[in-house]
């Protein structure tokens, strides 16, 4: 199937978007969230493919091997906004989903939340990942998805991350907005990538508690093998090979799963100007983040 033009960007509400993101906007908003779905939110490149698959076999992998070895996690986790020319749209997969609960991946900005997973109460699990690896990340999958804007050379595209035009806005305004709400609202479970590398198991046991879930221990490390980045990497149902719309030969979708690795790209200058705009955009959030472990 011949895949659609890389879209452009342009401002919608004050964030900018492409139309694969906003071309079902009236269902997306109208979605009616269950008390039991968990909504997985993150800003690109933040590691929601990693915890939509820990997520997915917390609850799924008792179930059958058929279900983990045939159908793509993108399948098992419906990602929320996406409406492509001549695919299902999220809001369509997600309202043929028979498993329970509904596990729904979404990079939407939390003032963009449907309404009904606030009166629902749904559980909301949002992971964040410092600004130089996020914009690194970015920056790669920008290159090797043929339906995200051209990505430009490092340099332009560090600039435009720095301005917030990309995809889903501002990396400085989704994660400080999501870590404000939290502090108001108790189903909201705030989850950083650093830590999650760093100590799986710790933050395993936090989101299983924010879940209400007692997996046994012999789960527990077979979720924990699983999802370790080379494991990932390997596994067809997961690693993005079989989306038509990645080019593998320019990238990998799941490419080093590290921190850190922005030190392989920033040049001194780039980060000395990185950091004095990040100061002056931070300074008024109690919000911290590990660029290096």
């Amino acid at each position: 199937m011949a895949l659609p033009p890389r879209p452009t960007l342009f401002d919608f509400h004050g964030v900018s978007m492409t139309k694969y993101f906003t071309d079902n906007w009236d269902n997306v908003q109208n979605f009616k969230a269950r008390p039991d779905d968990i909504l997985l939110a993150t800003y690109p490149k933040a590691g929601n493919t990693w915890v939509s698959y820990v997520l997915d076999l917390l609850y799924f992998s008792q179930m059958s091997s058929e279900r983990q070895e045939s159908v793509s996690l993108h399948e098992r986790v419906p990602f929320l906004e996406l409406q492509m020319p001549g695919f299902p749209s999220g809001v369509d997969e997600l309202n043929k989903l028979t498993t329970s609960p509904r596990i729904i991946k979404t990079h939407l900005p939390v003032q963009f939340i449907p309404k009904s997973f606030w009166e629902q109460n749904s559980k909301i699990i949002y992971v964040a990942r410092n600004a130089k690896d996020s914009a690194v990340s970015y920056f790669h999958f920008d290159r090797m998805n043929k339906v995200q804007p051209e990505p430009g050379d490092w340099s332009s595209f560090l600039q435009r991350f720095i301005e917030g035009k990309m995809v889903f806005g501002s990396w400085y305004e989704h994660v400080r907005v999501w870590w404000e709400k939290k502090k108001t609202s108790s189903n909201i479970l705030y989850l950083f990538y650093e830590d999650l590398i760093e100590n799986t198991e710790q933050e395993l046991s936090r989101l299983c508690s924010f879940l209400g879930l007692s997996p046994s221990e012999e789960l527990k490390k077979q979720v924990i093998e699983k999802v370790l980045f080379d494991n990932m990497k390997k596994n067809k149902m997961v690693n993005g090979s079989n989306d038509e719309v990645f080019d593998f030969k320019i990238s990998p979708f799941m490419r080093k799963g590290k921190v850190g690795d922005w030190r392989n790209h920033f040049t001194v200058e780039q980060n000395e100007q990185f950091d004095e705009d990040y100061e002056k955009k931070m300074k008024n959030t109690d919000l911290e983040f590990r660029t290096v472990l």
